[in-house]
């Protein structure tokens, strides 16, 4: 690149324009302008343009901020870096964080038919062409119009975030766009059984930092059956993963993809969509767009499943409410008090659903791991399905026919018999009178000198003992459906002292009880 190429401009808050997406409001910039170079790089191609462009956002800006980029034809690639402050601020006082994506001359409405990737605040720099691209970006001819950089003040700092984006276009040849290869949707089970998952991971196609090849190994290792990948605000990794599926000496893996919906007032995990799909975050609560979008994960075949309600980071909050959801993700990774919250919301959610005579919420765990020294299948949902496949998988989880474990270590059984042999397991319902005499029975494996709560719409109404060193016992309980709605079950470890309850070995979803 000539010095002479490099163009430097600023964009003041006066030079501005307010528009708005079909959700909040956001702030598009003045335009970046390249020459039209088509017939120069056809005979001198790898010839290339940079535009700098710097600018301050202050407190209280838009959620989204557009930078248009006029481009010509005969561009093979786009590159973008991008740099901002981080001043000092007070103990107590949000910093700066940026994060940075990209849509291409389709435009940017909400829906997302111009998204060409995000990578939020994990890079510094990104590229595309039609054969290649940065892990967060997609691949794909870069065609002449008005391309937007869009530029995400998650936190701004009192000074204001001052930034840097620097746009370079090399021009030349396009190349041959790449065929994506999807993992397959099925793999080779054990017919009707338990299988093992984890639905909210990250490679280095978001903010992780494995590959998919290590996720998967370290998935096998955990004595997982299925992953879900669940990538922040893209689903540029769907095409990455083929090659982790299928036979393997440690057994096939069912790869499911998806994608972490990521919005300012919480995320939500898009569970086995198609492949391909890709689900819009640019939205809050107040906006009332995400019934739009739930639907939309379903019409393209997955789940809505609200990732880690009661997290404390910044934006992480589930605010959109539960009316959507088609189950919940209790357990986050290590188990802690925000976690312990999220159980007990959930819990409340279950007696609402009994008082009035509603569909009742799943819940589920998962790692949520992004890099060493996470693990991943810590936690583990453990689903009862058919077979292998994304179907039975997804229906087992929507009927609650599941527990959570925090290893491949534990394993449970958990059931409810009535006085005529009525039988009925987790996620289940036992047809009994409301005084006939029913018998919970849990079998525990692999959680040694854990105790057992046994818990009802009324609380928690049986404690046993600390289980053998041997980790394994069985629990038995007497109750009636008129003393207990439902009862779940609750695998905890020992506690040094305190009235707290110990963390976490592993929890099912409920069996109902009554007619």
């Amino acid at each position: 690149m000539c010095e002479d190429d490099q163009h430097a401009s600023d964009h003041g808050i006066g030079r501005r324009a307010l528009f708005v997406t079909g959700a909040a409001a956001a702030l598009t910039l003045g335009s970046v302008s390249f020459p039209d170079r088509a017939a120069e790089a056809a005979e001198a191609p790898g010839t290339s343009e940079t535009r700098t462009v710097r600018g301050t956002l202050p407190p209280g800006a838009p959620d989204f901020v557009y930078l248009p980029v006029e481009v010509p034809s005969g561009v093979r690639e786009i590159r973008v870096a991008y740099t901002y402050e981080r001043p000092a601020v007070p103990a107590g006082t949000v910093g700066n964080a940026l994060d940075i994506g990209i849509f291409d001359q389709r435009g940017i409405e909400l829906g997302g038919k111009g998204f060409r990737g995000w990578s939020g605040g994990a890079r510094t720099e990104f590229f595309l062409r039609a054969d290649d691209a940065t892990p967060g970006y997609l691949p794909g001819p870069v065609r002449a119009g008005t391309w937007h950089i869009a530029l995400g003040p998650y936190t701004v700092a009192p000074q204001g975030l001052a930034y840097e984006v620097t746009i370079t276009l090399t021009y030349g040849e396009p190349g041959e766009t790449v065929k994506p290869v999807y993992p397959p949707s099925r793999a080779r089970g054990r017919g009707r059984a338990w299988y093992r998952g984890d639905c909210h991971l990250h490679s280095w196609y978001s903010d992780g930092r494995r590959t998919p090849a290590e996720i998967a190994a370290l998935a096998r290792a955990a004595g997982l059956d299925f992953i879900n990948t669940s990538e922040h605000n893209t689903h540029s990794s769907h095409a990455h993963w083929a090659d982790q599926a299928g036979p393997h000496p440690d057994g096939e893996l069912l790869i499911l993809l998806g994608e972490e919906v990521t919005t300012r007032n919480g995320h939500v995990v898009a569970l086995g969509t198609d492949p391909g799909t890709f689900i819009d975050w640019r939205y809050r609560a107040r906006d009332n767009r995400f019934g739009k979008y739930a639907r939309r994960i379903r019409e393209a075949g997955g789940l809505v499943v609200p990732a880690h309600p009661h997290a404390t980071c910044i934006g992480c909050n589930w605010k959109f409410g539960f009316g959507e959801a088609d189950a919940v993700e209790v357990w986050n990774g290590a188990y802690g008090p925000d976690d312990e919250v999220s159980l007990a919301d959930w819990d409340s959610m279950l007696v609402a659903s009994v008082r009035e005579g509603r569909g009742w919420i799943p819940a589920m765990g998962s790692s949520d791991a992004h890099r060493d020294p996470d693990p991943v299948g810590t936690p583990q949902t453990v689903v009862l399905a058919d077979d292998l496949t994304r179907e039975a998988i997804q229906e087992g989880i929507r009927a609650g026919r599941s527990y959570v474990a925090e290893s491949k270590a534990v394993s449970l059984s958990f059931s409810a018999t009535g006085p005529k042999g009525q039988h009925a397991g987790i996620g289940g319902r036992l047809k009994v009178d409301r005084d006939d005499p029913v018998t919970v029975r849990l079998e525990v494996s692999g959680a040694p000198r854990c105790t057992v709560r046994l818990v009802t719409d009324q609380g928690v109404l049986h404690t046993s003992p600390a289980l053998p060193v041997s980790g394994s016992g069985t629990v038995e309980w007497r109750t009636t459906a008129q003393y207990a709605a439902y009862v779940r079950a609750e695998v905890r470890h020992e506690v040094a002292a305190g009235p707290l309850p110990g963390a976490l070995a592993a929890f099912t979803n409920p069996v109902f009880l009554g007619r």
